[in-house]
């Protein structure tokens, strides 16, 4: 059986034996029925726990519209026209909104990077800005201390709308919904608050009710209202498939639900080896973000076996702090220690690396030196090929293989013979 697996803005292909496959493992194929147009139109004309958008806002009103930046597949370019013309119908002028992109704890934008993500038809038309973290107002703290610290020109908006799509998400749950505000648009003290989590029970991949990480960012809306929320799920092929729209709570849930019936994969068993890809551009743009789907990898993998993790990460580590963090830990268990008594943004990628690898080995196919990708703890490959031949020098010739072409997008879930 030949596989063609996304591999930065490329294809990277290889054959397996069909013996040797236990499973495929990709989200339900979803052909969208409508044009994105109509599918986003229909979520804002019916929106879940809230009025529709242009009931909420007054002319006279400023409005910052939250959006996702360059590392996320959000089509923020096809989110933004149904919106806009939303607020213009209700008398907003194009001179009180700010379109502001979430950064999180993620490098600036170029100017070219903000026309490309909002288009050319908005580009220079509105007001497009990075989030500032060094300019930020303290808002106070949430039930678990986190310090809720939010870009003033959010704060300052009579209005505040969040864009974004909802994945899996290693530790929160699900992307999407309040999370564009906080701790999207926050300092790294507040982000590094609420990411300290991570460790705690609860906080995976596909859980919500229970998930320490994704309960303290959604208590943002009771210190800063979010007024509403447009959010997509997309399919492999980037294409959106499902917009929900309204109160930011209630639609993200709705949008979560339907997720599952795509993402949420059923296995019997685990298998030896997994190969996964984090899915291309830009979910692999570098070790920062393509993490999520080893992340993910590894719920299909037998302790002791083997993930093959494809991803290009063209654009390095994607963290100075990740990078600090490997330099200075011997072993993985300095590095998972260190995440309970020191959390810092991006060292916490390095440790939940470092977790994965306390259940399987982890082979790396990327555009990294190789020292660099041995820095943590990972063994770098050139191809697939190569690493499938040690990978089953490992396991032996009959061991049983998972395929992930779509990592960052499926979560495995054991269900048992």
């Amino acid at each position: 059986m030949r596989f063609r697996l996304a591999y930065g803005k490329q294809w990277l292909d290889f054959a397996l034996a069909d013996e040797m496959i236990a499973a495929v493992l990709e989200p339900r194929h979803f052909s969208p029925e409508r044009t994105p147009d109509e599918i986003l139109r229909l979520a804002l004309s019916s929106p879940i726990g809230s009025p529709p958008l242009k009931e909420i806002v007054k002319p006279g009103e400023t409005v910052a519209i939250i959006t996702s930046d360059i590392t996320r597949p959000c089509p923020s370019h096809e989110l933004l026209p149904p919106v806009l013309n939303e607020l213009h119908s209700a008398g907003i002028d194009k001179k009180d909104i700010a379109i502001v992109f979430a950064l999180g704890s993620h490098r600036r934008h170029s100017e070219e990077e903000k026309q490309k993500l909002v288009g050319d038809k908005i580009f220079g038309k509105y007001r497009c800005i990075d989030h500032d973290p060094s300019d930020c107002l303290s808002l106070g703290e949430t039930s678990r201390h986190t310090p809720v610290e939010i870009f003033r020109a959010v704060v300052e908006a009579d209005r505040r709308i969040c864009l974004g799509n909802i994945e899996f998400h290693y530790f929160a749950g699900y992307s999407g919904g309040s999370k564009a505000i906080f701790p999207g648009v926050s300092t790294n003290s507040a982000i590094q608050a609420n990411h300290r989590m991570m460790l705690e029970d609860g906080a995976r991949s596909g859980n919500l009710e229970s998930n320490p990480v994704r309960n303290d960012l959604d208590e943002i809306g009771n210190i800063l209202p979010i007024d509403f929320i447009l959010n997509v799920v997309l399919n492999q092929q980037k294409e959106i498939v499902h917009a929900v729209a309204g109160h930011y709570i209630e639609a993200h849930r709705a949008g979560c639900r339907f997720l599952d019936t795509i993402g949420k994969v059923a296995i019997q068993e685990q298998a030896d080896i997994v190969i996964v890809s984090a899915g291309g551009y830009p979910k692999d743009i570098n070790v920062y973000q393509a993490q999520k789907a080893l992340d993910n990898a590894v719920w299909a993998v037998r302790p002791g076996g083997v993930v093959i993790w494809v991803a290009s990460c063209s654009e390095g580590l994607g963290s100075k702090v990740f990078e600090n963090w490997i330099h200075q830990s011997a072993c993985l268990e300095d590095l998972i220690d260190r995440t309970g008594r020191d959390f810092q943004l991006g060292g916490h990628k390095a440790a939940a690396i470092a977790i994965a690898l306390q259940k399987a080995s982890i082979f790396l196919v990327s555009d990294l030196y190789d020292e660099t990708a041995r820095s943590f703890f990972v063994e770098p490959f050139p191809d697939i090929e190569s690493a499938i031949r040690k990978a089953l020098l490992l396991m032996g010739s009959s061991a049983r293989v998972i395929v992930m072409p779509a990592g960052g997008s499926t979560l495995p879930i054991m269900t048992g013979k």
